[in-house]
């Protein structure tokens, strides 16, 4: 090569040398140790089943170029794959585009707020590393990627899929009601009992009602009341008589019939300490619901007199006065009113629960619909429990607790599918009722769909403190952890605890699980030391962790790549227990 060559190549490389320098990101590249990242949180955490991480960035003095355009884009990596964020842009202040000016005489910072995006299980292990290229015009030149952030926060996971059912109350009851009732009528001024009398149609049905059930184990004669009246006319002292007589004659009519019972052992009716008397000398109470009921003419007159006057005497004075219409109450209302009402209290008995419990395994279809529905109460044992709604639900399908209580059992039993289709059944039926709508809710959660699932769960309010709960299971899962506190109330479990850590109280963790049912499992010594971490209490980290896996073999597995214990990664006894 001759001179001329050597010299014209000198100044051409020379040039490019000159070129290269000048734009300035050779000197970025070399100096790029200097530039400071920081990644918020760190590590990242995941909430409502997603992620989102803000990344601020410095850079010195007198070294971003200034017709330099610097693209960084986060990236997510995790086995077996990663994930590209949307890129910030950083410009220099003589160059041409856009993007976050950076000064070349002062330097300057950025900030930047990723876009949220879907957490998969295998981001669990993660690190966010930030790849960045510079270009002047058409010359570029590749940063070193900067590695960040390390694992994931992924603990809202472990909140428990327990939501909880509303079995439906049976109308049980131990007895019911089956008092007998009579009346006996009497003669004006009269107190003896006619033997017409006591072959009325409710004295018949009495008279066979203790014939056939006084012996009866099932049924308990309680007392006796006897209620005797006189009707409003005539003179006050001479009809409280003869109330006070007719109490007596009516009691010794029904005394009568009991006595027919000659078994010596049964005296329940044969003794005056079996009744109880009442008397009313003036029945205006019985006048005026008579009247209401009639057609006599001047009913309204004679019960607006009934209003005006409060004294017997002065009312009877002014019925009397309407002679003709006197009669036709003398006629047709006050017979009715010189009476004696007798009642035989009375109970009947139910089954036992022994005996209930024993038919729904003999002979279950003899049950009635409250039986079977009580009788599910009185075992633990989810089998027998499924048996026998499953028995009620076929013999009284159009009552939606048969269907519904089905479908609690079956929940119970993690048959979700089973479960939803009983829960539609008693929809069918059910008329909207918040119970079923907590169960329809209940299975849209475990389906995934928590919107259609706070949509039932709210049309399920009233139905009792178990909709708050289920929804604390939702809101958490929302990553709405205050609303979970609240929805999850003064329950005390791991639940509650979990919600309140995550809503920024960890100590709370340690008083609501010691003060729960749950508090000896292992997760709930794993929840322990996760709140001990974020309380920077590496002691007691160890010591509830070591219980969690003495309980639970799988969680070392589990912690050793909790991004929870990132900063215990180095410590001698966490890695003792992990590893």
């Amino acid at each position: 090569m001759n001179t001329k060559n050597l010299r014209n190549l000198s100044l051409a490389v020379g040039a490019t040398a000159l070129l290269v320098g000048c734009n300035g990101l050779g000197k970025m590249v070399k100096k790029q140790s200097t530039f400071t990242y920081d990644v918020k949180p760190n590590p990242l955490e995941m909430h409502g089943d997603s992620i989102v991480f803000s990344v601020s960035g410095k850079y010195p003095a007198k070294l971003f170029a200034k017709k330099a355009i610097v693209t960084i884009t986060p990236v997510v990596k995790y086995a077996g794959g990663e994930k590209a964020m949307k890129p910030v842009i950083l410009v220099g202040e003589k160059a041409v585009g856009s993007g976050q000016k950076i000064s070349y005489e002062k330097g300057g910072t950025f900030s930047y707020t990723s876009e949220k995006f879907a957490y998969e299980p295998a981001m669990k292990v993660a690190t966010v590393e930030l790849r960045a290229q510079g270009a002047v015009k058409k010359k570029t030149k590749i940063f070193t990627p900067v590695t960040l952030a390390d694992g994931t926060i992924i603990t809202p996971l472990l909140v428990r899929n327990d939501e909880k059912g509303i079995y439906a109350a049976d109308a049980f009851v131990k007895s019911v009601p089956a008092n007998q009732v009579a009346n006996i009528y009497y003669l004006i001024n009269k107190s003896d009992v006619r033997s017409s009398e006591l072959k009325s149609e409710g004295m018949k049905n009495i008279q066979t009602f203790i014939a056939q059930n006084i012996n009866n184990p099932w049924y308990m004669f309680k007392d006796i009341s006897v209620s005797a009246y006189a009707s409003p006319d005539g003179e006050l002292s001479l009809n409280a008589d003869l109330a006070q007589d007719r109490a007596k004659s009516g009691s010794k009519a029904l005394m009568g019939e009991f006595k027919k019972n000659k078994n010596k052992d049964q005296l329940f009716g044969k003794e005056e300490a079996n009744y109880k008397t009442q008397t009313t000398a003036e029945d205006w109470d019985g006048f005026k619901t008579l009247m209401e009921g009639s057609s006599i003419t001047d009913k309204d007159l004679i019960l607006r007199v009934l209003t005006m006057y409060t004294d017997g005497d002065q009312r009877e004075k002014e019925i009397k006065n309407l002679s003709k219409t006197y009669t036709e109450v003398a006629d047709k209302i006050l017979p009715k009113l010189r009476r004696s009402v007798l009642t035989v209290n009375v109970d009947k008995k139910s089954r036992t629960d022994e005996q209930i419990t024993k038919l729904t395994t003999t002979n279950i279809d003899s049950l009635s619909l409250e039986e079977l529905l009580y009788g599910a109460n009185l075992t633990t044992d989810l089998n027998n429990k499924v048996m026998i709604y499953k028995a009620a639900e076929k013999n009284f399908a159009s009552d939606w607790r048969t269907s519904n209580n089905l479908g609690v059992a079956l929940l119970s039993q993690n048959k979700v599918a089973e479960a939803g289709e009983a829960f539609t059944r008693a929809e069918k039926t059910a008329n909207g009722n918040p119970i079923v709508m907590n169960h329809l809710g209940i299975i849209a959660a475990k389906g995934g769909n928590r919107v259609k699932a706070m949509e039932y769960y709210n049309k399920a309010n009233g139905a009792g403190t178990e909709v708050n709960y289920n929804k604390g299971i939702v809101n958490v899962r929302d990553g709405k952890y205050a609303d979970a506190v609240s929805n999850f109330g003064s329950s005390k479990d791991f639940n509650k605890a979990l919600a309140e850590m995550l809503n920024g109280n960890a100590g709370a963790v340690e008083t609501t699980l010691d003060g729960s049912n749950d508090k000896d499992m292992a997760m709930a010594f794993y929840l322990k030391a996760v709140a001990a971490a974020r309380g920077s209490n590496a002691a007691n980290v160890v010591s509830n962790l070591k219980t969690a896996i003495e309980k639970d073999g799988s969680l070392k597995a589990a912690a050793k790549d909790d991004a929870e214990f990132i900063k215990l990664k180095e410590n001698a006894e966490f890695k003792a227990l992990v590893n």
